[in-house]
């Protein structure tokens, strides 16, 4: 086999942590890099409800770039699998810039919907979606270079980090498009999108670390087939990141609607920024919970948090009390979301760690802008309250899910413990 693992950064033997590997730079680019993708879903949204006066339009257009991201996600992830990172998220980073730059001048041409909603698609059809390729690419560093008995504790470190770094960014992504929108124009935040991911996202592809990939004449034999990706183990976390993604759209859009309906849409992107503020801080404790308490637990207790959260959202009828059960909410949702990327790490099939995270990172987005679709139609058709009632029946599925799981877990173990028994006996 002909392997591209080659040393571009300082190596140490079995002292060398995972920065020794990757160099400094490569954190900040892997960061910023995020933002296109965490900034295009909110600044579609509000773009176009802007343009428009639509939720319900800027919600649709919101929910095609979620169809664009789930249909080309899994096969970004495959090609990436198949050829390497720098390959595949060069020229895709390249095309998605140039879409995001063209996309205000659609919007503001006052052009067919079909167009918009067809622009927003390529949108997402181009989306590279690069927490999805860290993770997959820092995985396959510590499988193949650090020493066995760093592998573990490093990978629960960088999950964590990875989920933390997703909440910021879903943080900074909408705090950034309110600001903008309502210090320059509505245009501003899907202008620096583009221009963040021309330069950025082209700078992930190009760092030395994506060549760490295995590739070769026997590669085939190094992958699992991928047929093993769809597996029950995984698909349940699929489903609970997209009751994830729909929590986050369904949240994003009641709260436009409800800043619209108080005179000030742009105000929505900086109440969003509040529920990550808990988010992200309590994405990064995880590492500091004992190993006892098990990813199976983790996910029901701060599901539970979330869902008991959104009720009193859904209550809300006052900024002040919206501002509360929002920073609870964060409280919640950053380590659940911690917790499902952890297991897709452990569950990916081998050699099918970028298909595996892309298709947790699809799941997410998808169902954010679906639920957006739905949310904003529920907001302008039937009720604001009826809307934001939304968030709180996709914490109840996130927690199913996260039930489920547990009751599987537990049968399997169940199951392996009888087969030893009877091996033995």
């Amino acid at each position: 086999m002909t392997s591209t693992l080659k040393h571009d950064a300082v190596t140490g033997g079995d002292d060398a942590t995972l920065i020794d590997h990757t160099g400094w730079i490569y954190w900040p680019i892997a960061f910023i890099a995020r933002l296109p993708f965490a900034m295009m879903t909110v600044g579609v949204l509000m773009l176009v409800v802007a343009a428009t006066g639509s939720v319900g339009l800027g919600g649709l257009t919101s929910a095609a770039v979620g169809i664009g991201v789930v249909i080309a996600g899994p096969l970004i992830g495959d090609l990436v699998d198949r050829h390497g990172q720098r390959r595949v998220l060069a020229p895709v980073g390249l095309a998605n810039g140039i879409l995001l730059a063209v996309f205000p001048v659609i919007v503001m041409s006052d052009v067919p919907e079909g167009v918009l909603l067809a622009a927003a698609l390529a949108i997402g059809l181009t989306a590279p979606q690069a927490a999805a390729m860290s993770r997959s690419r820092l995985l396959t560093i510590i499988s193949a270079r650090l020493a066995p008995g760093r592998r573990a504790q490093t990978t629960s470190r960088i999950m964590a980090y990875e989920s933390a770094a997703d909440e910021t960014a879903f943080v900074i992504g909408p705090f950034l498009v309110g600001i903008l929108a309502a210090l320059i124009a509505p245009w501003a935040p899907i202008a620096i999108a583009a221009a963040l991911s021309l330069a950025f996202v082209t700078a992930f592809a190009l760092h030395p670390t994506a060549r760490v990939v295995t590739v070769g004449d026997d590669a085939t034999a190094q992958r699992a087939p991928l047929r093993e990706v769809f597996s029950a183990k995984v698909l349940v976390l699929v489903a609970a990141t997209f009751a994830v993604g729909m929590f986050f759209g369904s949240t994003l859009t009641s709260l436009t609607a409800f800043a619209q309906a108080h005179g000030d849409e742009a105000q929505a992107g900086l109440l969003y920024g509040l529920m990550g503020i808990g988010s992200a801080v309590l994405a990064l404790g995880v590492v500091l919970l004992p190993a006892r308490f098990a990813l199976a637990r983790r996910w029901i207790v701060f599901s539970l948090v979330v869902t008991m959260a959104a009720v009193g959202y859904s209550t809300a009828d006052s900024l002040a009390a919206i501002i509360v059960w929002l920073l609870l909410m964060g409280l919640g949702v950053g380590p659940t979301l911690v917790t499902l990327f952890s297991l897709g790490g452990q569950r990916a099939p081998l050699g099918r760690a970028a298909t595996t995270m892309t298709l947790l990172g699809s799941a997410l987005t998808l169902a954010q802008a679906l639920s957006s679709a739905v949310t904003g139609w529920l907001a302008e058709e039937v009720s604001l309250h009826v809307a934001m009632i939304v968030p709180a029946v996709a914490g109840v599925l996130v927690l199913t899910f996260g039930v489920v799981n547990a009751v599987a877990e537990r049968r399997a173990a169940t199951g392996s413990v009888a087969a030893a028994e009877q091996v033995a006996a």
